[in-house]
């Protein structure tokens, strides 16, 4: 795995470009370290957003894995498929996604669902639904410990919400929801430090919660950057997601987790406008065009510059001596990798330099059947 031509396809003319290429080797590798850096394999709740697929979701399952996150009702639907037992929508559901959680629930009877909520009205209403269905709906009271984009302050309105939840005859209160994904500082001891301080009041929230004599709440916290210290807590559940895939972003400000590049893309040179200049058939449509400037490594070309970019094309200033040419294939890490496989149909599979299968990003979809 460590050869630096781990990448390279010994038939690259047999397959189209742009194409996102992943090597279940790789997958694998990352999946067991997830396992042995949490030492608990009940205590790992993967995110399923990176990769929206059957195939990495079952070698997830087949290494013991039994609770995952995710972010849409189709991804929260693709592992009702995979007969996943633990499945948390970790995006409140509002307006028709309240029923479509629902009709998960009654469709899938052998996997125990759950969702998050942050405000009395949602939870009004979803305890309205659930008495008039006559079906318990769990519920996880979503934490706001700094990143300020979802959640409630771990503060006395957010007992209070946990209160009501545990009244309610038709909600079953589970605990305490953190994603804690601003704390991305590159220096582990850093970012560790930010981790626990921002985590002290969760615990004083739970402690609280208990103070009422109320079951202890579980708790499920953090991302992949903070994932390392998470799993030090063994009343923690941790979530990571980029883990199984990872990416050059994660890569270049994380490096002592040791996770490896599981995905790839396969790019050709498809013009050379003027001296210096390469376009690579790589744009908006094919990686995510929300980072800056570089938005991809290349593992075989160096000395190049990402200059612009547009909904088919990258271009490329290029100072190599070896100049390429029109319609070579080249290879890249993407930044950022989940927004990059959502504009896949398929994820080539690659094993010892051959394609060997084509995974279905059935995810990537608003929709499957719910």
């Amino acid at each position: 795995m460590q050869n630096k031509n781990w990448y390279s396809l010994n038939h690259p003319e047999e397959v189209i470009s742009p194409s996102l290429l992943v090597y279940p080797d790789r997958i694998q590798h990352n999946i067991d370290l997830m396992i042995s850096m949490i030492g608990d394999v009940n205590r790992l709740r993967p995110h399923v957003k990176t990769y929206k697929n059957a195939n990495i979701i079952n070698m997830q399952m087949e290494r013991g894995i039994k609770k995952f996150k995710c972010a849409t009702i189709a991804e929260a639907e693709l592992l009702g498929d995979c007969n996943a037992p633990d499945i948390l929508l970790a995006m409140q559901p509002i307006g028709p996604n309240i029923h479509r959680f629902l009709e998960l629930v009654k469709k899938y009877p052998n996997s125990k669902f759950s969702t998050v909520v942050d405000n009395e009205k949602i939870l009004s209403i979803l305890g309205a639904i659930a008495k008039a269905s006559t079906t318990k709906i769990h519920l996880w009271v979503d934490i706001n410990n700094g990143m300020n984009r979802t959640g409630i302050s771990p503060d006395r309105k957010a007992l209070e919400l946990y209160i009501q939840i545990h009244k309610h005859p038709y909600l079953i209160a589970q605990g305490l929801h953190v994603y804690d994904g601003h704390l991305r500082n590159s220096n582990p001891v850093v970012r560790e430090e930010d981790c626990n301080a921002a985590f002290k009041t969760v615990e004083l929230l739970k402690k609280n919660i208990e103070d009422q004599g109320i079951p202890s709440p579980k708790i499920i916290a953090g991302g992949s950057p903070t994932f390392p210290f998470h799993c030090k807590r063994k009343d923690v559940d941790a979530s990571p997601g980029t883990t199984l895939l990872w990416d050059i972003g994660y890569g270049a400000q994380f490096p002592e987790m040791g996770f490896l590049p599981a995905a790839v893309l396969l790019t050709r040179i498809v013009s050379k406008p003027a001296t210096g200049i390469l376009c690579f058939d790589l744009g908006h449509k094919s990686i995510a065009p929300e980072m800056p400037f570089p938005r991809i490594e290349f593992l075989d070309l160096n000395h190049s510059r990402q200059i612009s970019q547009s909904e088919e094309h990258l271009v490329v200033e290029y100072d190599d001596i070896n100049i390429p040419e029109v319609g070579d294939v080249h290879y890249a890490i993407p930044k950022h990798i989940c927004p990059t496989v959502a504009k896949y149909d398929t994820l080539t599979v690659i094993k010892d330099g051959n394609v060997t299968d084509h995974w279905k990003v059935t995810a990537r979809n608003q929709k499957l059947t719910v």
